[in-house]
């Protein structure tokens, strides 16, 4: 090998590869995009919770509305929701099951279900969101049929 193979062959083996500072500035850049990425990809997830709680809602309402064209009235309170998957008692004409299971909701809580009072009205189905109580704001507010 000549001299001056083996000298360009040194300054190519030099110039190869990166060094410290430019891998800092591409480690910096790569931050920047993260901090600026990372808050809109975790608020579109709060969202499509709540999404996916407003479809659960629609979905056991409308078991609920089957059951009630079967059977002429809607579960009371004690008997929940879980009347979709079994007949309770006096329901001589159901005909379910109307479900084959009761979700819970995207953060992880039972739905809760309040039947028509005596005089008639409304049944309301509920998510009480994130924290999983009464009440709330932001991602801790209440689901509801009725809203």
């Amino acid at each position: 090998m000549t001299r001056n193979t083996r000298n360009n062959r040194r300054r190519r083996d030099r110039r190869s590869g990166f060094t410290m500072i430019e891998l800092l500035v591409v480690m910096v850049i790569l931050g920047l995009l993260a901090a600026l990425v990372a808050p809109n990809f975790f608020g579109q997830a709060a969202k499509a919770r709540v999404k996916t709680a407003r479809v659960q809602i629609t979905n056991l309402a409308t078991a609920l509305d089957a059951l009630a064209l079967d059977t002429g009235s809607y579960p009371n309170t004690q008997e929940g929701l879980s009347a979709l998957l079994e007949a309770p008692n006096g329901m001589d004409m159901w005909d379910g099951p109307y479900m084959k299971k009761i979700p819970k909701d995207p953060w992880g809580h039972e739905y809760v279900y309040r039947g028509p009072d005596k005089g008639g009205g409304d049944y309301e189905i509920l998510s009480y969101g994130a924290d999983g109580r009464p009440g709330g704001d932001g991602d801790n507010a209440d689901l509801s049929n009725l809203d």
